[in-house]
């Protein structure tokens, strides 16, 4: 991964990170499903009309739209409203880092690289200090219910992957933004069923107050920086590198969800944690080395491509040949 790659990387990191504090203060006053299905209300509503559809298969809009938006939020939102603290919640939800590594090595059949495995097990053990040390503030259902977010994130990265390597001149901004749609009518629905037709659209009203504007930054920090910038990169990220490659830097978000967390929320994490969060990085560091040799430089793929134009070979392998895709997308 480039240095430029690497900045791109950890603004999204940052930004994810104090996302999670977004989300506490608009759960304060909004019921999780209407929650999440205001946050992607609010961008699919102006992408529908202005911004065009991009050149990929919707089976590929549809997974990531499902994955990414849908399930994993659902999930996680509902997760939080019932008491996973925020610092521990963006713990686990990182755990859609081996879920996404495990998913591309099962159905795109990417290779891993020893130095990459053994980095990626280094910042999963991080992990498991930190939530050794938390799981004594949260009760199993709200854990458990992250880590179904969590995989959630992991099938939206698939589809985000598939439909990038499918389709590689795509727009990653568009398709991020397409994929906002998916979540809203299923999350409206749910939120009807469960929380009762009118229950989101008096706690809306009522954060139009002294006491409930909080909840409307929220909401505008999660759908201009959350989503769009950070979605938005992530996804042009997945789109350069693979699946395996990405992945492990979203185990960074903890150490910035953990220190938001303590600085604004006044949860404080015990010495544990801070050890758990520094073999965190070290690890995610070293799975993002060990991945770096595995994606192909841009130079070396104009190479090829005029190496097999001299050759009367295609410029672009059939990617609807799954024999043909299968070494594109590792």
């Amino acid at each position: 991964m480039t240095s430029r790659d690497r900045t791109l990387a950890l603004t999204v990191i940052l930004l994810w990170g104090v996302n999670f504090l977004a989300i506490r203060v608009g759960l304060d006053h909004l019921p999780p499903f209407f929650f999440g299905a205001l946050r992607f209300a609010v961008i699919a509503v102006p992408v529908l009309l202005f911004i065009p559809r991009p050149a990929v298969r919707m089976r590929w809009i549809l997974l990531y739209g499902t994955g990414f938006g849908l399930l994993q939020f659902a999930f996680l939102f509902t997760a939080m409203r019932v008491g996973m603290p925020t610092g521990l919640a963006s713990l686990v939800l990182q755990s859609s880092a081996p879920f996404t590594v495990l998913l591309g090595a099962l159905l795109l059949r990417e290779r891993l690289r020893p130095l990459q495995i053994a980095g990626l097990a280094v910042a999963v053990a991080g992990m498991a200090v930190i939530g050794w040390d938390q799981f004594a503030h949260a009760a199993l259902v709200p854990v458990l219910l992250t880590l179904a977010g969590g995989f959630s994130w992991a099938l939206g990265n698939i589809g985000a992957r598939r439909a990038t390597v499918e389709s590689p001149g795509i727009n990653p901004l568009h398709l991020t933004l397409w994929i906002t749609a998916v979540p809203v009518l299923p999350l409206f629905a749910l939120s009807a069923l469960w929380e009762g037709p009118t229950t989101g659209v008096r706690a809306l009203a009522g954060t139009f107050s002294a006491d409930g504007w909080p909840a409307l930054a929220g909401l505008a920090y999660i759908v201009a920086l959350g989503t769009v910038v950070g979605s938005g990169v992530w996804t042009y990220l997945m789109s350069r590198y693979p699946a395996g490659s990405v992945a492990p830097l979203s185990l960074l978000v903890p150490v910035v969800g953990f220190t938001a967390a303590w600085i604004f929320l006044d949860e404080t994490p015990a010495p544990a944690s801070l050890i758990g969060g520094a073999v965190v990085i070290a690890g995610a560091f070293a799975a993002t080395v060990g991945a770096a040799k595995t994606a192909p430089r841009p130079d070396q793929e104009r190479a090829d491509s005029s190496a097999n134009k001299t050759a009367g070979l295609p410029e672009r392998p059939d990617i609807h040949n799954p024999k043909v895709l299968e070494p594109a997308i590792r």
